[in-house]
């Protein structure tokens, strides 16, 4: 273990934030260490857009469901997967411009994934709290608009950023045996996996110090995963020129 392990170890959501700005130097530093996460052939599908306007991100946190904190952090991103460069590419070295393929979809979205996932690491490691925000794609064309995104990009999820203002638990992941598949996918111990994480779960969110419940992993998931269909979102991205082959 070691104090990068530590880190990553101890993540947790935060969305409450002091007042406390956080620097342009340290956000460029933040960005620049998503940009050194791997990247598909190199092609850097990624873009992000610093929200500082704050009617725009008033309607953005009204479209994510009413997220207070995207407006109330000291720095709202949202992470764009970003094929307008690579399209530019092709057309400048006449090779076509990109037609849409399922393909080119997965490694930009993998792409800012992993930017993504390496800016919240280095914000935490400089003691800053984060969130992701999934919930921007209720209404994707409301942020595509606002932020002026072209064809080929589309607005993946926001990152709020800021000092916390408050210290809440690091949820129990599940057993690393459960995630590790030796040699082969091991489906006859699932429902056994999910049955013994559901009272790991149980008990985390009946004994933490606020927002206490009873509910269990299985009924957080299944109603998040049924209740966010987001059907919009295949024709969004086939407007935004994805998902067309």
């Amino acid at each position: 273990m070691n104090k990068v392990m530590e880190t990553m170890l101890s993540h947790r959501s935060v969305r409450k934030y002091t007042d406390e700005p956080v620097s342009n130097e340290m956000l460029e530093s933040i960005v620049a260490c998503g940009q050194a996460a791997a990247t598909s052939s190199f092609i850097q599908a990624y873009s992000v857009v610093h929200v500082t306007d704050t009617d725009h991100r008033a309607q953005i946190a009204k479209a994510a469901g009413g997220q207070v904190w995207v407006n109330n952090a000291p720095v709202f991103l949202v992470l764009c997967a970003d094929m307008l460069r690579i399209n530019q590419c092709c057309v400048g070295q006449e090779m076509g411009e990109l037609e849409g393929y399922a393909e080119h979809f997965m490694a930009a979205t993998v792409d800012v994934g992993l930017a993504a996932q390496n800016m919240m690491l280095a914000a935490e490691s400089l003691g800053l709290g984060c969130v992701f925000i999934g919930g921007i794609r209720n209404d994707p064309a409301v942020v595509r608009d606002l932020l002026e995104l072209p064809k080929h990009v589309y607005p993946a999820f926001g990152l709020c950023l800021g000092w916390p203002d408050q210290d809440t638990e690091v949820k129990p992941r599940m057993p690393v045996d459960v995630v590790i598949h030796q040699g082969k996918y091991r489906a006859d111990t699932v429902a056994e996996d999910v049955a013994g994480y559901d009272q790991v779960m149980s008990e985390y969110y009946g004994s933490r110090s606020g927002n206490q419940r009873v509910s269990n992993w299985s009924e957080q998931t299944a109603a998040a995963i049924q209740k966010k269909k987001r059907e919009h979102m295949l024709a969004f991205l086939q407007e935004q020129g994805f998902l067309l082959r």
